[in-house]
């Protein structure tokens, strides 16, 4: 049997586009080194993610311990301030290439360090839950905005030939970062109370965002006269078919990190249990995000998107559906974490193979935006669908599994589209 072999885009060094195409010296461009400089912005790519969207993973904590303790009775209403947080931290997406071009990375870095440990220090103080929405949702949501585009695209623009392994490594400090700030949230709640966790959190991130502040860097100039909305990647067909697999995909994406606490508190397992497995799935993702970037070098990008994306799907219809007994919910924990994981890294991996790296920025901006009405209303919706169901999560996972399956459907469209008819080809 022959397999035959795409080579992925390399990066066009002679312009970099945004609504028409600034042409610039090629001898003052750079390819992507692959190596040496290329792992320190990593690490402060890593960083940056490993404080925000760390926090983003280890939510359910939160959420579970305001709704038993602090705000009994009040689930749907908690839910909104994650979704704040979920859908805010992908505001900045339709305006990205704008700000950058006109703030840079280390104005937007360094912003919302200080503005994300604001939020947390303003969150401990807080004694309602509109308060919770401004700090712990608006305002940290904003801050996380801020540091999440430049610490996706960077690794993008620093790796070619290793940027699946790059993109999974930089995406795995969110699950990394969900392993440590939830039982770092646990064990502060347990020993100080909610308040100085929120405090505690709030020095994390300053300490971690500082490194991204430093260390993050686009590999070239990026053009400084661009319209503030850029459109030029809507003009891609195959861009359109990434955006409506990340629109979709995000709605269900931070259901279990969100339900999976609650949802085995309501088996009747202990909080210690419940914790440790949004402690355990963040650190799976972490593992499934970097094996599945490492695979797809291999393998192809958009061949491990269709992968994991119908996979993440069968997880949620076939495990966590059935899931009654604490192995079966550990089994679901595992396997969504991996999958789940890969998606997450293989949906970003593949944007320069869908639209070239010279439009990286523009395209991460507005998909990453497609994120921000799952991450508004994706618990929010499921939290309804729970209550109507009186107290029964099996509603709220079929529409998360099927929603996945919807973009494992559009992942599969996509690969074709890209590689034809044939069925063995690396792509």
């Amino acid at each position: 049997m022959t397999i035959e072999v795409q080579d992925v885009e390399k990066y066009d060094s002679s312009s970099l586009k945004s609504n028409g195409t600034v042409q610039d010296d090629q001898s003052n461009l750079r390819e992507a080194p692959d190596g040496g400089i290329s792992w320190i912005v990593l690490i402060g790519c890593f960083c940056g993610l490993f404080a925000t969207q760390g926090y983003g993973y280890s939510w359910g904590v939160y959420l579970d311990y305001y709704n038993r303790h602090v705000y009994p009775g009040e689930m749907t209403n908690l839910t909104w301030i994650g979704s704040l947080w979920f859908g805010l931290t992908n505001i900045t997406g339709p305006v990205y290439v704008y700000l950058v071009g006109k703030m840079g990375y280390r104005w937007m870095t360094g912003i919302a360090c200080i503005l994300s440990c604001f939020a947390m220090m303003m969150a401990s103080l807080s004694n309602a839950i509109w308060q919770l929405y401004l700090t712990q949702g608006v305002l940290s949501g904003i801050a996380s905005s801020l540091v999440w585009f430049p610490c996706i695209s960077a690794p993008q623009q620093w790796f070619s030939s290793k940027r699946g392994l790059a993109v999974g490594i930089a995406i795995s400090g969110s699950g990394i970062g969900g392993l440590v700030i939830s039982k770092i949230v646990r064990a502060a709640i347990d020993s100080v109370g909610y308040r100085w966790s929120l405090r505690i959190l709030g020095f994390l991130q300053l300490g971690l965002m500082g490194i991204s502040f430093l260390t993050v860097r686009p590999l070239n100039p990026l053009p400084k006269d661009v319209p503030v909305f850029d459109f030029s990647t809507f003009k891609n067909s195959k861009f359109w078919i990434l955006f409506t697999i990340h629109f979709i995909g995000n709605f269900a994406l931070y259901i279990p990190s969100g339900f999976v606490p609650s949802y085995a508190a309501s088996l009747g397992l202990s909080d210690d249990v419940s914790s440790n497995m949004s402690a355990v799935m963040s650190v799976i993702m972490f593992v499934g995000k970097i094996s599945n970037g490492f695979l797809s070098d291999y393998l192809g990008r958009s061949n491990m998107t269709m992968v994991c994306s119908v996979m993440t799907g069968i997880v949620c219809l076939a495990v966590w559906t059935t899931a009654q007994t604490a192995g079966q919910l550990w089994a679901f924990v595992v396997l969504f974490g991996f999958f789940g994981g890969g998606y997450v890294s293989m949906i970003t991996s593949v944007i320069a193979e869908c639209v070239g790296v010279e439009l990286i920025e523009s395209a991460t901006g507005w998909l990453f935006f497609a994120w921000m009405f799952g991450g508004l209303f994706g618990q929010p919706v499921s939290a309804v669908i729970i209550e109507h169901d009186n107290g029964s999560y099996t509603g709220a996972i079929i529409f998360a599994g099927a929603l996945f399956l919807g973009a494992g459907v559009l992942a599969c469209v996509l690969r074709f589209m890209r590689s034809g008819p044939k069925l063995f080809v690396r792509i």
